[in-house]
C-alpha cells in the first residue's frame, strides 16, 4: 500500500459521502456487500441508492490510493547519486565467535572478520551480517567494499569501558578536538580512506550508550574530545539507511571531507539534555544527499560545517551540493543549520519539506568573527514548526573558537539565502537576523513565511541589523531594512 510516500489516506467524510462512510483501504473491497455485487454484474440500471453509494466509496477510495502510489513513485530523491550494490560474498558475525547475549565482548570478532573482508577482495565485496542480538563492542575500523548488515533486531553496542578507547589525531581543519585540546577519541564506527561502503539492514540498532561521557562531560572530566558514534573520513561512495543511531557519545554521524554520501531511511534518537548530540553533521563535504529520517536529539538535527577559524580557512575545503529532504524531528537546538563552523565555505544548499515540533531554532545560519569563509546560495523551502523559541535566526556572533590565534578581522561572508514557505505554530519570535557592519549579509530573501506565536507578552518581534534582502507575504512583518532593502527574484 505505498508505505514509503508520506502520502496519508484521509477518511471519506459525511462532507463527500453519505451516512459518514469512513473505510479503510484495507477494507474497501469488504465494504461492498454481496448483492450489491450481484445487482452491479447484472442489473446495473436498477442499483439501489445504497450501492450507489457503496460504489462511490469503492471507486472514489481506490483513486486516492492510487494517486498515492503515483505520488511514491514520483517522489523526489538524490539517492541515487550512490547506486545501491549487492554483495554477492556474504559472512556472518557469529562465523568469527561473535556471540549476541549483550555481555561478552565482541571486538575481535568485528576486527577478524573486517580483516577478512580486507584481505581477500572478494569481486564486488563483502556483507557482514549481524543477526539479532546484542553485541557488545569496543569501537572498530570498517574497510571498503563491505556492507554493514543489521538484522531486525540486532544491536551493535558500544562499552562503556572508556580507559581504553583508541586516540586519533585532531582534523586538520580543526586544529585540535572539538571539546579539548589535543587529539580526540575514535568514533565508535569509524572509516578513513575508503571508498563504497554501505551500513544498512532490517533498521537494526547501533547504540552508542553515550550516558557515561555526557556525564563526563558534564562533570568536565573529560580528557579529550568525545567520541563521535560514525565517522567517516576522506572516503567517497558511502550509503547509511534504514538503521537505527542512538544514544551518541558526540555527534551521531559525521562524515568528513568526503563525497557522494547517501543517508536516509535512518532514525536518530538521544535525549533532549544530552549533549552535542547532533544527528547528522555533513563536514568539508560534497554531494549529500539527506532524506527521509526522524532525528530526536539534543543538539541540532542536520548542521552543515566546514572547520573551525583559522584551521578551517587553512585546510581551505568547503562543503557544497547538499540536500536534505523530508527530515522530521525534535531538539532544544536547531531544526536545519549551517554552522558554526563555516571557516572552509559552504556552497549550494538545499533543504526541503522539513517537519519540526518543539524545537529551539527551526532555521538556523551562524557563524562568527573570525571564521571567514563564505555561506552562499542557501535555499530552505516548505518548512512546518509547532513550539518553536525562535523560527528563523541568521547570526553572526555563535559559536566559541579553538584558540587565542584566530583574526577577529577576519569575517564571514553570507550572501545568497533564499527562505521560503515556512508555515509555524506557537512560535515565540519569528526571526532574529544580525550581520556584522563591516560585512553585512546580503541578499537575503523570505517569502511566504507565516509563523505564527503567542500573544502578547509573550510574542518577541523580528530583530535585524546589517542585513540587505526582501520579503514578500511575511507574517508577522519583518524588520523594515528587509521590506524596503531589496527585493526577492523570481
Amino acid at each position: 500500500m505505498c508505505r514509503e510516500t508520506n502520502c496519508m489516506i484521509p477518511p471519506l467524510s459525511s462532507h463527500l459521502f453519505f451516512h459518514n462512510h469512513q473505510i479503510p483501504p484495507s477494507h474497501i473491497s469488504q465494504h461492498l456487500s454481496a448483492s450489491c455485487l450481484l445487482q452491479k454484474l447484472h442489473l446495473p440500471m436498477k442499483m439501489s441508492r445504497r450501492c450507489v453509494r457503496e460504489t462511490l466509496v469503492y471507486l472514489t477510495s481506490a483513486i486516492i490510493v492510487l494517486n498515492c502510489c503515483m505520488v511514491a513513485a514520483e517522489a523526489v530523491t538524490c539517492s541515487g547519486i550512490v547506486p545501491m550494490v549487492y554483495r554477492n560474498d556474504k559472512i556472518s558475525i557469529t562465523d568469527f565467535g561473535g556471540v549476541g547475549d549483550g555481555r561478552r565482548l565482541n571486538t575481535k570478532a568485528f576486527e577478524e572478520a573486517i580483516y577478512r573482508i580486507k584481505h581477500l577482495r572478494r569481486r564486488g565485496g563483502t556483507l557482514l551480517y549481524i543477526p539479532p542480538g546484542v553485541y557488545l563492542t569496543e569501537s572498530f575500523n570498517l574497510t571498503s567494499r563491505m556492507t554493514l548488515y543489521l538484522a531486525r533486531g540486532a544491536v551493535i553496542k558500544a562499552t562503556q569501558r572508556t580507559g581504553n578507547w583508541p586516540l586519533i589525531a585532531p582534523l586538520p581543519s580543526y586544529g585540535r578536538g572539538r571539546e579539548r585540546p589535543g587529539g580526540r577519541y575514535m568514533s565508535f564506527i569509524h572509516g578513513e580512506g575508503l571508498h563504497d561502503v554501505i551500513i544498512t539492514g532490517e533498521n537494526g540498532t547501533i547504540d552508542g550508550q553515550g550516558g557515561v561521557w555526557w556525564n563526563m562531560w558534564r562533570k568536565r572530566t573529560l580528557r579529550f574530545t568525545r567520541p563521535n558514534l560514525i565517522e567517516l573520513k576522506d572516503s567517497k561512495r558511502i550509503i547509511i539507511s534504514n538503521v537505527i543511531f542512538k544514544n551518541s557519545p558526540f555527534w551521531n554521524i559525521h562524515p568528513v571531507y568526503c563525497s557522494h554520501v547517501v543517508i536516509r531511511h535512518v532514525t536518530i534518537l538521544a535525549p533532549h539534555d544530552s549533549p552535542n548530540t547532533d544527528g547528522i553533521d555533513p563536514d568539508s563535504s560534497s554531494h549529500v544527499c539527506i532524506e527521509d529520517s526522524f532525528i530526536s536529539t539534543g543538539d541540532d538535527l542536520v548542521a552543515v560545517k566546514s572547520g573551525w577559524d583559522e584551521y578551517g580557512i587553512k585546510y581551505g575545503r568547503p562543503s557544497t551540493d547538499i540536500t536534505i529532504r523530508r527530515i522530521t524531528g525534535s531538539s532544544p537546538f536547531a531544526g536545519i543549520a549551517v554552522g558554526s563552523e563555516t571557516s572552509g565555505s559552504v556552497y549550494n544548499v538545499l533543504a526541503e519539506h522539513i517537519t519540526l515540533k518543539n524545537m529551539g531554532v527551526g532555521i538556523h545560519l551562524k557563524t562568527n568573527i573570525g571564521r571567514g569563509g563564505i555561506i552562499k546560495n542557501i535555499t530552505i523551502s516548505d518548512v512546518y514548526m509547532v513550539n518553536v523559541r525562535k523560527g528563523i535566526k541568521i547570526a553572526a556572533d555563535v559559536g566559541d573558537h579553538p584558540d587565542e590565534n584566530y583574526n577577529p578581522n577576519t569575517l564571514p561572508v553570507l550572501k545568497q539565502v533564499r527562505i521560503r514557505n515556512v508555515r509555524g505554530k506557537k512560535v515565540q519570535q519569528a526571526g532574529l537576523i544580525i550581520g556584522l557592519k563591516n560585512s553585512p549579509f546580503t541578499d537575503v530573501c523570505l517569502s511566504n513565511i507565516n509563523l505564527f506565536g503567542y500573544p502578547r507578552p509573550r510574542y518577541v518581534p523580528w530583530k535585524c541589523s546589517y542585513v540587505r534582502g526582501g520579503a514578500i507575504q511575511v507574517r508577522p512583518s519583518p524588520c523594515s531594512n528587509l521590506i524596503h532593502g531589496g527585493s526577492c527574484p523570481n
